[in-house]
């Protein structure tokens, strides 16, 4: 597995997976420590966890009674927890202003994460995320080479342009990864 650079923020995402599989709350791992848990290259330095809408008051309570503070921001999508060392906890129950439901839950691979078995999101569904996080106020090509670089077999290409088709920003990036030479895009074409 890819190295990740942050001990004490690992240890963080372990203590918040094991309270959710504790208290029996669905989860998975998803954004820069999920890259990470494919072996792939990450550069965050948060944690990302994706939970229903329904069970997040529940994961918080369990959290707080855990010794975690909880924060409620003004955006809708989510909810945070904080350790006592300030280590942030994303709990993401709308990403890319889509419900996490079962079938989210259904996308994800079982992983071990520095020896706790815990639910992941695909490769693929990193990928999609990543893509439609892509907007005109936000754009970071430079977030999401890390991440095509390195799960790029494991990553179902067609799916994601499938899933992406809508976003102007996501097709340029596709074109991008083309003209890297990372992943060809079929139906582009270089003029030479």
């Amino acid at each position: 597995m890819a190295s990740h650079g942050d001990d004490s923020l690992l240890l963080t995402l372990k203590r918040v997976a094991a309270v959710l599989k504790q208290t029996e709350i669905p989860f998975a791992l998803a954004g820069s420590f999920a890259v990470y848990a494919h072996g792939g290259h990450s550069s965050d330095h948060d944690v990302d966890f994706l939970i229903k809408e329904e069970d997040a008051e529940r994961a918080l309570a369990a959290l707080v009674e855990a010794g975690f503070t909880a924060e409620r921001p003004p955006e809708d999508w989510l909810v945070k927890v904080y350790d006592e060392d300030g280590h942030l906890v994303d709990l993401i129950h709308r990403p890319i202003e889509s419900p996490v439901t079962d079938e989210t839950f259904g996308d994800t691979v079982t992983r071990t994460v520095d020896a706790i078995q815990m639910p992941v999101l695909s490769a693929t569904g990193l990928m999609v995320h990543k893509l439609l996080s892509f907007s005109q106020h936000y754009c970071d090509f430079a977030r999401g080479l890390p991440l095509a670089r390195s799960l790029r077999e494991q990553i179902d290409w067609d799916r994601v342009r499938k899933e992406t088709a809508q976003s102007p920003y996501a097709e340029a990036f596709l074109v991008l990864l083309d003209r890297l030479d990372v992943v060809p895009y079929p139906g582009y074409r270089r003029d030479s």
